[in-house]
């Protein structure tokens, strides 16, 4: 059974409300992202942790210069996501889209 046009613009209503913005995610790589913040708000704890652990295994092993790598891995990481943020805004919008338009097709059962 197909949703209503009156469901659908309520979908879309709480998809615009509870998706993730995407200045909060760029503020958040710029003034954080050494630490993973703005992974930790896209919902991508694995990787924010990856970001964490070698932030700070760098500043600890930069006076043997190892920790150099470690940094520049990092910056290098940052970078790239620069460019992916869009992606992950996107996807994570499409993915509260789909639970709710589940939602909905269930109770309309």
């Amino acid at each position: 059974m197909a949703i209503s046009t009156e469901q659908q613009i309520l979908i879309e209503q709480r998809v615009t409300n509870e998706a993730k913005s995407m200045g909060a995610s760029y503020a958040l790589w710029f003034f954080v992202g050494y630490l993973g913040g703005h992974r930790f708000y896209l919902g991508r704890k694995g990787s924010a942790i990856a970001i964490l652990l070698m932030t700070i295994a760098g500043w600890l092993l930069a006076v043997v210069g190892v920790g150099l790598i470690l940094l520049a891995i990092v910056g290098l990481w940052l970078l790239i996501d620069a460019f992916l943020i869009p992606g992950m805004v996107a996807e994570h919008k499409n993915k509260v889209r789909s639970d709710l338009l589940q939602q909905a097709l269930l109770s309309a059962h």
